[in-house]
């Protein structure tokens, strides 16, 4: 009895982690090997699974997933998918007592610093500038009227279609940046190609290069 459970969970195993999986050389765990301020890893399972992880200054990175082997490479999938960071139009709200021209927070009204904006104007040129803690507020000489606002978050590149400020806005906007999966990289087919020390992660963001570390 114990023999067939054994030879079951052994079945079930192979089922699980495909032939390929099991017998790839690049199976195993890698360190990146870029600067010293870049930190990350990337493990490399033989059950067809995987997990990665990238800190780089303010930027945090990670995924988990499923792999295939394609030829002498193997390519990453993010699963399950992750589900992008958005902005969205919130509430407006005071900041040590007013409400600045420009707020960018996060749902709990933490304000965001950092966020690039350009804002247009009833009349003139836009400026563009980025925005602090407690927002950006119109200088007191200046009594044009805003219309429109763009943003960018450029660390984890989000972005949102204009914002076209109506009469009902006043001239402000506040706008909430909504996390969802925010940091989880979707690896839609990223491929990893063994080298002589370890392996190099093609992305559609460039190419990484890791070092792979010694099992013992």
């Amino acid at each position: 009895m114990k023999d067939a459970m054994r030879t079951l969970l052994l079945a079930a195993a192979l089922i699980a982690a495909p032939a390929a999986a099991q017998d790839s050389p690049l199976v195993g765990e890698y360190s990146l090997a870029e600067g010293p301020d870049v930190g990350g890893g990337l493990l490399i399972r033989g059950d067809g699974r995987f997990q990665y992880m990238l800190a780089a200054g303010a930027l945090d990175e990670r995924a988990e997933g499923r792999w295939e082997a394609r030829g002498d490479t193997i390519c990453l999938t993010t699963d399950p998918k992750p589900v992008s960071p958005t902005m969205e139009k919130g509430a407006l709200i005071e900041v040590e007592g007013s409400i600045p021209t420009l707020l960018v927070t996060w749902p709990n009204g933490r304000g965001i610093p950092g966020v690039d904006f350009t804002i247009g104007f009833d009349r003139g040129d836009p400026i563009e500038d980025y925005t602090q803690t407690d927002g950006w507020t119109m200088p007191d000489d200046d009594n044009r009227i805003p219309r429109w606002v763009e943003l960018r978050e450029a660390i984890y590149d989000i972005t949102a279609p204009r914002f076209e400020l109506t009469e009902a806005d006043g001239g402000k906007l506040r706008a909430i940046i909504v996390p969802n999966d925010i940091g989880v990289v979707d690896f839609d087919g990223a491929c990893l190609e063994k080298t002589d020390r370890g392996a190099t992660l093609r992305r559609v963001e460039g190419e990484m290069r890791f070092v792979k570390l010694d099992p013992e």
